[in-house]
């Protein structure tokens, strides 16, 4: 029974000592997580209306969530009794050991946080960068989701796609398709030009500011090439580069010039 009667003693005791603390510490922790929640709330509406980028937004209503849920979790481990300063220095050396572990992935999100400030390219993008052709479907901390022409999904590191070339087609809001077409030798060029220019501008899709044009890039062994570039729309690339393919043949066989192909001369003796 004194056994009994010591225990509850001692439980008495750590309840009056660390009960308020712990009641706190409770306390301090939901009504934190409802002021963070406010707060993520009010931060989110005021980007929303100041029209910040949807990547920006989503960064930095993350970085500002985790800032002051960190914070509150010291503020938590401060009310139970715990030195800060220890506590501190025990994520000092964590975060060393951690960043050591995972040089690759820091290194990936300084490059995400370099993307997202600076903003080489934004969501819906037409991109080529890393080998990769492709619009712009998600930009991560860590990572750059594109879209492939043949609808793929492609993945690439933020470390790479900030410290290598990067070529937006939709930044300037019009691209220039490039075609070449030979014709014959015998042909007459400014028809040829005539017929070509009228099927570009046939094309609503092409467009008249900059002007399309036809001119001769080449004298080859057995035709003369000529470049054919119209102006498009980014999203209405591969529709005008088909088109035009397609313009060009239709438009040459109707205005009869022939399209020269390679030819085998077999001789016998």
């Amino acid at each position: 029974m004194e056994d009994a009667q010591v225990w509850i003693d001692k439980g008495i005791d750590f309840i009056m000592v660390f009960g308020p603390k712990i009641i706190g510490a409770i306390l301090i922790y939901i009504i934190g997580s409802w002021v963070i929640k406010k707060l993520v709330g009010v931060a989110r509406k005021g980007m929303t209306k100041q029209e910040y980028d949807e990547s920006l937004k989503k960064f930095l209503l993350s970085l500002v969530k985790w800032a002051l849920t960190i914070f509150l979790i010291i503020t938590v481990i401060s009310t139970l009794g715990v030195e800060t300063t220890s506590f501190a220095a025990l994520i000092a050396a964590a975060g060393l050991a951690i960043g050591l572990a995972l040089q690759g992935s820091l290194s990936n999100f300084a490059g995400g946080v370099l993307l997202i400030i600076f903003k080489p390219y934004k969501i819906g993008d037409l991109i080529e960068a890393q080998g990769v052709l492709g619009n712009v479907k998600e930009i991560e901390i860590f990572t750059t989701k594109l879209i492939t022409p043949q609808n793929k999904l492609a993945i690439i590191p933020n470390g790479a796609m900030a410290n290598g070339n990067i070529i937006n087609y939709t930044a300037e809001g019009k691209m220039r398709v490039d075609t070449t077409v030979g014709v014959s030798y015998d042909s007459d060029f400014q028809k040829t030009k005539d017929a070509l220019l009228a099927m570009l501008v046939a094309n609503p899709k092409v467009l008249k500011d900059p002007a399309p044009s036809v001119n001769v890039s080449e004298l080859a062994d057995s035709s003369v090439n000529l470049a054919v570039r119209p102006f498009c729309k980014p999203e209405d690339y591969w529709d005008v580069y088909f088109a035009t393919i397609e313009g060009t043949k239709k438009a040459l066989d109707s205005a009869g010039i022939e399209i020269p192909y390679p030819h085998e001369v077999q001789i016998n003796k």
